[in-house]
């Protein structure tokens, strides 16, 4: 959960150090945006090939490795004196997370029985999302009172925490042992429908969320104070969206994901139609940090359910797909930022996520293609 944290966190960051990082490199807004869009390809492409490569190593030692890279990374990216350091340090931790969320959630839901998968996969996301509510607005105060290396440092601090502990508590297992290895519901059609659905929501929500500090200050008028204050609200929603989905997402995978892929559509359409008052765009940036968390994590709960195979391979899958979108909304929205200022960000966002809930919708009125019975499991307490 801590090294769930630390990633996330280090993902994030930059948007809350967005005019920091460009005032103290002398680049441009949209140019320290591309250190999100690099971070996003960099995940999207290598997950999948990264995953088969390591598809026979022990888990506990692929972490170790990742968090590892995590640290070190962290440390080059705080000490970089110019942008091209700063982004290379950054990729470094992009291929680190690429293989991250591949390996973690099927190690973890090994260590529990198969009733309580949902409520695994909550937790997990409730400190991925601990990244929203506390990492990023707090590394944002931290930027602004002593520069923004030094939130990038705390990183690679959290990281050694979780570098260690897992190093030395966590069993070693085979990736093929215990009933997480393979989806407990396998279903080809489904699979490729919540990964394209996925992706799609990732790219809505990053062409506004990765400007959302510009768009608070420029369109909503509010000031630095009250926008730290907003990026902890956004946080907080987050996490009560991941906390109640955690709840329902044994009982209604399917419904949970079109209803959090709803949400954020109409969050980002009502920033968009009414940011420039202030008491609608709180509103509005509830509802879309309240989706936000919960897409992602009911995405990954679906690719433990319906994976056609392995599902270490379906959860590389998901998350390369995800960041995908993620370097895409980033790159997008900075196109939208340049040409039609930052409102425009909420309104490509906004459409973009009806297009993913679309793509659910259509596939809940598709007949299923399953992939057959699940392959015989090792005993639930292996892995």
């Amino acid at each position: 959960m801590l090294a769930a944290f630390t990633f996330n966190t280090a993902e994030n960051l930059p948007i809350g150090l967005l005019e920091l990082i460009a005032d103290g490199l002398h680049v441009s807004l949209p140019s320290v945006g591309y250190l999100v869009t690099g971070y996003g390809v960099t995940v999207a492409v290598a997950s999948l090939p990264l995953a088969h490569f390591t598809r026979a190593m022990p888990r506990r030692h692929v972490l170790t490795a990742l968090l590892s890279a995590l640290v070190v990374s962290s440390l080059v990216a705080a000490s970089a004196s110019s942008y091209w350091p700063l982004l290379a340090a950054r990729l470094v931790t992009a291929l680190a997370q690429a293989l991250f969320w591949a390996v973690m959630g099927p190690v973890a839901v090994g260590l529990f029985r198969p009733g309580l998968r949902g409520r695994v996969v909550g937790a997990l996301s409730v400190a991925g999302s601990l990244a929203l509510v506390f990492g990023v607005p707090a590394g944002t105060w931290l930027g602004r009172q002593s520069g923004w290396q030094v939130p990038v440092a705390v990183v690679a601090a959290l990281g050694s925490v979780s570098l260690v502990t897992i190093a030395v508590l966590l069993p070693t297992s085979r990736p093929d042992e215990g009933h997480a290895a393979y989806g407990s519901h396998p279903d080809a059609r489904r699979f490729g429908t919540v990964l394209a659905a996925g992706a799609l929501s990732a790219t809505g929500a990053f062409a506004g969320y990765t400007y959302v500090v510009k768009f608070l200050g420029d369109v909503s008028g509010f000031s630095g104070g009250a926008v730290n204050l907003l990026l902890l609200v956004f946080g907080l929603a987050c996490l009560a969206g991941v906390g109640v989905t955690g709840l329902l997402l044994d009982r209604f995978p399917q419904t949970v994901t079109a209803a959090a892929v709803a949400t954020q559509a109409v969050g980002m359409l009502g920033l968009y139609a009414t940011g420039g008052e202030q008491v609608a765009a709180v509103v509005f940036l509830t509802l879309t940090g309240g989706a936000l968390g919960p897409i992602f994590m009911a995405t990954q709960n679906e690719m433990l359910r319906c994976a056609p195979g392995r599902t270490d391979m379906a959860l590389a899958a998901n998350s390369g797909g995800y960041n995908a979108g993620i370097a895409a909304g980033a790159a997008l929205g900075g196109l939208v930022l340049t040409h039609s200022g930052v409102r425009g960000t909420f309104l490509l966002g906004g459409l973009l996520t009806v297009a993913a809930w679309a793509v659910l919708l259509g596939g809940r009125l598709l007949p299923s293609g399953a992939a057959g019975s699940p392959r015989p499991r090792e005993d639930a307490t292996r892995g």
